[in-house]
């Protein structure tokens, strides 16, 4: 397929026309020419449609990374046949930087507080990584290394706080594991409202109302239909109530109900 059908094929509406049309165009100065390239950041709906594409595209050489494991918000790499994965994630070779800001340990600082100060500097948000809230007093910014001076010499803090700032590097950087609560329960049947109804401790006619006016997205897409089947592995995300992922699929219980292992994120 050429580019205008790969377009056709995978974007669902103006803005992620553009994404993907952006991403060819970095693939292929890696494929065709030679040259290391990425995209910016992308949230994880983002990268959905990005995998999308590239599997489309017979699954070029590349890899999604957010300066560590597990990261959310991830640029995706697209390697020259020199490279290797290792040189690229750390090392002179990586397009990522790590800053560390100090405040005072009575700072109940938010993620939404640190972005809102970065935001202030004019730097983009595709430019930025995930911020990372390791313990109080204590924050870690991933970003491009091209907004990395802008951030050390012009970041003063976040909110009425001052911040003290230094460079890091990457494998410095320490994200806490995430907070989750098991929930065992069963469904007649694993489809996404009645999965979402019991990730989320709803009614399933609450979680039916919530994918109808477009809330809730299965594997970061957002999905309108209620039946969609949903397995083990799948990620279930509904604003304004968090993310939650199906663990297992043990099997059937005595009545004939599918049993359900979900991990919601707290």
């Amino acid at each position: 397929m050429n580019k205008k059908e790969l377009l056709d094929r995978c974007a669902h509406d103006g803005a992620e026309r553009i994404l993907l049309a952006r991403v060819l165009d970095k693939l292929e100065l890696a494929r065709n020419r030679g040259v290391p390239a990425h995209t910016p950041f992308l949230s994880p709906g983002e990268q959905a449609s990005v995998t999308d594409l590239l599997n489309a595209c017979g699954r070029p050489r590349h890899l999604f990374w957010g300066g560590y494991p597990d990261s959310e918000r991830n640029l995706c790499l697209f390697l020259a046949d020199w490279q290797e994965e290792d040189g690229v994630t750390a090392g002179p070779e990586s397009p990522l930087a790590a800053a560390e800001a100090r405040f005072p340990g009575t700072a109940a600082l938010t993620h939404r507080d640190i972005l809102g100060s970065l935001m202030g500097l004019g730097i983009g948000r595709e430019l930025i990584g995930d911020i990372l809230l390791p313990q109080p007093g204590l924050c870690q910014v991933v970003a491009l290394g091209e907004a990395m001076p802008i951030l050390l010499s012009q970041w003063e803090g976040a909110g009425r706080y001052k911040a003290g700032l230094s460079e890091i590097p990457l494998d410095r950087l320490s994200p806490k594991p995430p907070q989750v609560k098991t929930v065992r329960d069963t469904v007649a049947s694993p489809r996404l409202d009645a999965v979402a109804a019991a990730g989320f401790s709803l009614s399933r006619g609450k979680a039916a109302a919530l994918i109808a006016a477009g809330k809730v997205s299965l594997n970061h897409r957002e999905c309108l239909k209620a039946d969609r089947p949903v397995g083990e592995g799948d990620v279930l995300t509904c604003r304004g109530l968090g993310k939650c992922v199906v663990k297992e699929v043990p099997g059937q219980s005595k009545k004939g109900r599918t049993m359900l292992v979900i991990e919601r994120y707290v």
